[in-house]
């Protein structure tokens, strides 16, 4: 009795560091395997569907990792396998059903820092376009050269004011549509210039 409590006993001492030591690979290796093939499915749709060799190889790659480290602990201790296969079975579920929130999470993480770049690049260019107009008002000469810039009767020179509040509106809550804000303000300013008489690319100082 004693030789079999003991075999059982090492039985489960072995399992279980087979458990501790292949499981975390395992469960891993399945959920990114899973993962992988999920992402490439959900790029995939509305577009090119999944290609066999390419599914073939992620498999394969996965199952490299995966059955090896199912196959040792099962030889080693059954009870070990049916654990190992348990845990395998709920990691491939969960990061089947988790894949679509990830990836939108991602994604989503993606678009504010593209966004973010873009205000900060819109902002620079804001600031540009607003001391490029303040010389217009700012010195004399610019107002007397060219009075057509602060006559809000012109249709281009409404145009530029009404893109001016528009950017001004936008650019302190992070919009998305402030880059657009500015693009349009700095086409404004240039039709507004072209009104004016003043050449496109040439400074105020050497038009006038």
């Amino acid at each position: 009795m004693s030789v079999v409590a003991e075999s059982v006993m090492q039985g489960l001492v072995q399992g279980a560091w087979a458990v501790l030591l292949c499981g975390p690979v395992l469960v891993v290796s399945v959920a990114v395997t899973v993962f992988v093939v999920r992402r490439r499915a959900l790029a995939a749709a509305g577009s090119a569907p999944l290609g066999p060799d390419q599914l073939f190889w992620d498999l394969f790659l996965g199952s490299c990792v995966a059955v090896p480290a199912l196959l040792i602990p099962a030889l080693v201790s059954p009870w070990a396998g049916l654990v190992l296969a348990g845990a395998a079975a709920a990691s491939g579920i969960a990061a089947y059903r988790g894949s679509p929130r990830f990836l939108a999470w991602r994604a989503g993480r993606r678009e504010e820092r593209q966004q973010f770049s873009a205000h900060q690049a819109a902002t620079l260019q804001h600031d540009e376009l607003l001391r490029r107009w303040q010389r217009y008002e700012l010195d004399p000469a610019c107002s007397i050269d060219y009075p057509a810039l602060a006559d809000v009767r012109l249709p281009e020179t409404s145009a530029l004011i009404k893109a001016m509040r528009t950017a001004e509106q936008l650019r302190t809550a992070t919009h998305k549509g402030y880059p657009d804000a500015v693009g349009t303000l700095a086409a404004s300013l240039a039709a507004a210039e072209r009104a004016a008489g003043i050449p496109a690319g040439i400074p105020v100082e050497q038009a006038g």
